[in-house]
């Protein structure tokens, strides 16, 4: 294929920067276009990308930028107002009311429609500013993540202290261009659509783009020009990816909205499965809708039959049913999960997504790496032993050695070696060793190797891992300069030694080598057989002097912790028993391998530590642990924990984690600590508390209301409120509601876990909803019999307006707390504010042109003691009632 028809058909610099996935070339256009590029011979790709082996200079990349725009999908970009808006305002709810208000403006009740208009406006507005804030609040300190990408970049301007030795300097993944040619390690993010150049045992996932769970392997040969799918060609890399293990290069083809994950990006999103409180969230939505259902054909066909003014009925119905809709559910769950997310981030934690904090609430297991939340996170070199436990310089040297020469992702252990500086000058490294292979870390060897040319040009392999599976492909040892063979002694020896330091505390790293005679341009796994064992080094991880407070403070919260490392079960236990979690049990990956699924999720009731786990089995502890009906959050950092973060229910990674691990993540920390965590568990309780003492109420005022307004319809001549007062009623109580998001809530609520229950909702609203309508009654016979409504309705319904008013805005107060309200629990100042203005408004609105104009009588001074002996009374049996339903059935 000719290079420059290739690209005439590309057009890779001409689309506008901010094209919406959606308006993008179609995936299969794209197919074309990146298959056409996996098949050009790598010299054939420079010129098509107008690219360069050696990278692109600033000017370059800066002047691409400005054409093709940041690599950014849509959704990764800060939302704009009128996207906020609109996320605000496509709910169910919020269409169901603007029908109702086209409805009454169409029948010529163009105020009904103005106030129901003026209540989706109160609601869509006030989630608005509130989540307007929260984002804020959160891009600040997201602007503190840094997720950087290695870019080879040439020419002036580029400073020798930015640089690494090879010539890749780290910039922010938004700043990648088509051209750029990047270098991926394990742990990295895919960061764009991108053709391999070199790769050395590269594997990587791409679950989030084609489901499959297994990696790829990748390697820059050309493509078989018979393979369809993208995905299956081994040199291509996709957007949305992740480095398993290996590394290698590639040159950027598309960035941003162009790649596959870019046009895929708002269908994935979209496919997110539902959490627990998005679903009881709609099954109490749902419940509301369905009482509606009934209730409003019933009033409609009730009153029309027995007042004969079917427009005027039709009328009342629509405004009974704006009466039963929760219109200000989304509102009020937005802002109190934007309020969550606020006070979370004062203590400088970053939350992706809001509806994570309510599942912090609901949390009643955390599983947890060991490494940086129950130790410092600062590993310390403190041995370097042969094999019968006396100090080895040379088992020092080659640890350095294999450390600074690997090129993938050095994890703490080789920082920590890479640290004794001294040795890499007096080992002069660039004239006695040259870098020739590696043979990559993975989490089933648990092993890397370097393979090194001396200046006599012969090769040495170095390898480091894990005890056990460097003594399995280890035939000899050496000590004291001699070499012997590795018998059943000396392995006992060996274990014994590491066991003791094991149980000391040490993490323990074996390193053997082994003279290659054969000498090879490249090296595998199968080379990593018959090496010399030198011994090992010996790392401290103390203790973080908070974490014992902080696992008590969790269990105290009803939050049990469970650790979840790859680390063996020796050095875990010591760790747990200096910070006070207890080990009631411990279970081993490859024990756990054999389990079936139901053994499985027996056993992680009683267990509290698993230790030697595989990525796989991170995510198969909790799945069992999802199976026993917990809510499970996950604290990890590295590649391994990628898996756990998305099978959680509540994933939490830091800042300074892998970039797979904080994309797995809902929350970033911005300070490793199992405080912090406790601190989101009790936000998520009151985040949880506060939507449902609105669903609570919501929910039995409108059970009640549905008696009270069935009654009145049979038997009066009048309608029992017109509805214009309805929707009065409404709109002033919907106002008093908008402070629920600031309220307090009472410590005993917050020291267990809060799930879903809509049977328990239901029940309460079966249980406290009749009482107002009680009262409600006594006021319709009141109005009726003592102040002579039957011939005056608008008395009555004045006084039926107050009385619904005052007993809706003040019963929130009794329902909010189990306790006794305002003397054992009180509301926040905002919301006794909200309460107390909307009764002024309620008890004034009758004297006033605004309460004439809606057709309101000035109600007579026995009317107020009645009413006032009302409110008391259901004040007093409301409390009663709930008081034993707390007793019988919880909060």
């Amino acid at each position: 294929m000719n290079g420059q028809t290739l690209l005439d058909h590309l057009k890779f610099f001409q689309a506008p920067p901010n094209r919406h996935p959606q308006a993008c070339d179609t995936d299969i256009v794209l197919s074309k276009e990146i298959l056409a590029v996996s098949r050009l011979e790598q010299a054939e790709i420079w010129p098509l990308l107008r690219a360069s082996p050696e990278g692109l200079t600033r000017d370059e990349a800066a002047a691409r930028l400005a054409s093709v725009g940041p690599n950014l999908v849509t959704q990764e970009g800060r939302p704009s107002v009128l996207r906020e808006l609109w996320g605000r305002a496509k709910n169910p709810l919020n269409g169901l009311l603007l029908s109702l208000a086209t409805m009454s403006y169409f029948l010529g009740d163009i105020r009904a429609s103005v106030v129901i208009a003026i209540m989706v406006v109160l609601a869509i507005t006030t989630a608005f500013i509130q989540e307007h804030r929260s984002n804020d609040a959160a891009a600040k300190l997201r602007a503190m993540v840094k997720t950087t990408a290695r870019v080879k970049r040439r020419g002036a301007g580029l400073e020798a202290s930015e640089g690494q030795p090879d010539g890749f300097i780290d910039i922010p993944m938004d700043q990648l261009v088509p051209g750029d040619i990047v270098r991926l390690s394990a742990g990295d993010m895919i960061p764009a659509d991108l053709r391999i150049l070199s790769a050395k045992d590269l594997f990587i996932n791409q679950a989030a783009l084609t489901g499959e769970a297994m990696p790829s392997e990748k390697s820059p040969a050309i493509a078989d020009a018979s393979v369809a799918d993208p995905f299956d060609l081994p040199n291509l890399c996709f957007m949305g990816g992740s480095v398993v293990s290996g590394f290698g290069t590639g040159v950027i083809v598309h960035t941003g909205a162009r790649t596959y994950f870019g046009q895929l990006a708002e269908q994935i999103a979209g496919r997110r499965e539902l959490t627990g409180f998005d679903k009881g969230v709609n099954r109490f939505t749902w419940l509301m809708i369905r009482f509606m259902l009934v209730m409003v054909p019933t009033v409609f066909l009730i009153n029309g039959f027995t007042k004969g003014n079917w427009l005027e009925a039709l009328l009342f119905a629509v405004a009974v049913a704006v009466g039963l809709t929760p219109e200000m559910l989304p509102m009020i769950v937005t802002v109190n999960l934007a309020k969550g997310a606020m006070a979370m981030s004062k203590k400088r934690v970053i939350v992706k997504r809001l509806n994570a904090i309510q599942n912090f609430g609901a949390m009643d297991v955390l599983c947890t790496d060991k490494t940086g939340t129950l130790t410092q996170d600062r590993i310390i070199l403190k041995l370097h032993l042969d094999i019968c436990g006396e100090d080895s310089e040379r088992v020092l040297e080659y640890a350095y050695l294999n450390s600074h020469y690997q090129s993938g992702l050095k994890n703490l252990l080789d920082v920590a070696v890479l640290q004794h500086i001294e040795l890499g000058k007096n080992l002069h490294l660039q004239h006695q060793y040259k870098n020739i292979d590696e043979i990559p870390f993975d989490f089933v060897r648990r092993r890397l190797s370097v393979i090194l040319s001396r200046e006599d040009e012969t090769h040495v392999l170095i390898c480091k891992g894990a005890v056990e599976e460097v003594f399995a492909v280890c035939k000899h040892y050496e000590l004291d300069g001699e070499r012997g063979a590795l018998d059943a002694s000396h392995l006992a020896t060996a274990k014994a030694e590491t066991l003791a330091l094991n149980e000391d505390g040490f993490r323990v790293v074996a390193i053997a080598y082994k003279e290659i005679a054969d000498l090879k341009p490249s090296y595998s796994v199968e080379d990593e057989s018959e090496l010399t064992l030198l011994g090992y080094i010996a790392f401290l991880d103390p203790p973080k002097d908070s974490a014992g407070a902080a696992i008590a403070a969790l269990n105290r919260s009803g939050v049990a912790v469970k650790i979840l490392t790859g680390d063996n079960e020796i050095v875990t236990r010591k760790i747990c028993r200096e910070v006070g979690l207890e080990v009631k049990c411990v279970a081993l990956g490859p024990e756990i391998e054999q389990m079936s699924d139901g053994a499985l999720a027996e056993l992680v009731e009683s267990t509290t530590v698993f230790a030697k786990l595989s990525p796989a089995q991170k995510a198969r502890v909790i799945g069992a642990l999802h199976a026993k009906g917990h809510v499970v959050g996950f604290l990890g950092d590295g590649i391994n924990d990628s898996p756990a973060l998305k099978a959680a229910d509540v994933g939490v990674s830091v800042d300074t984690a892998v970039d797979i691990a904080k994309e797995s993540a809902d929350i970033i920390l911005l300070e490793k600590s199992l405080m912090v965590l406790q601190e989101g568990v009790i936000e998520g309780r009151k985040v949880f508390g506060n939507i449902t003492k609105y669903i609570k109420m919501g929910a039995s005022s409108n059970f009640g209301n549905m008696f009270s307004v069935l009654g009145p319809s049979i038997f009066l001549p009048f309608l029992p409120m017109l509805p214009i007062q309805v929707l009065t009623n409404n709109l002033l109580y919907d106002f008093s509601q908008t402070a629920i998001p600031t309220d307090n809530v009472d410590e005993d609520y917050l020291e267990i876990p809060r799930k879903w229950d809509i049977g328990n909702i239901f029940k309460f609203m079966v249980f406290i909803g009749p009482i107002s309508s009680i009262f409600d009654y006594a006021t319709f016979f009141t109005m009726l019999y003592v102040f002579d409504g039957w011939n005056n309705p608008s008395l009555f319904q004045t006084g039926w307006f107050v009385e619904s008013l005052l007993t809706q805005t003040l019963i929130i107060h009794i329902i909010r707390t189990a306790k006794i309200p305002f003397l054992q629990s009180r509301a926040s100042p905002a919301l006794i504010a909200t309460s107390v203005t909307i009764c002024a408004i309620g008890i004034a609105l009758p004297f006033t042109p605004v309460g004439a104009a809606l057709k309101f009588t000035p109600l007579p001074p026995l009317y107020w003691p009645i009413v006032a002996s009302f409110l008391l009374s259901y004040a007093i049996l409301t409390h009663l009632v709930k008081t034993w339903f707390v007793r019988r059935w919880g909060m």
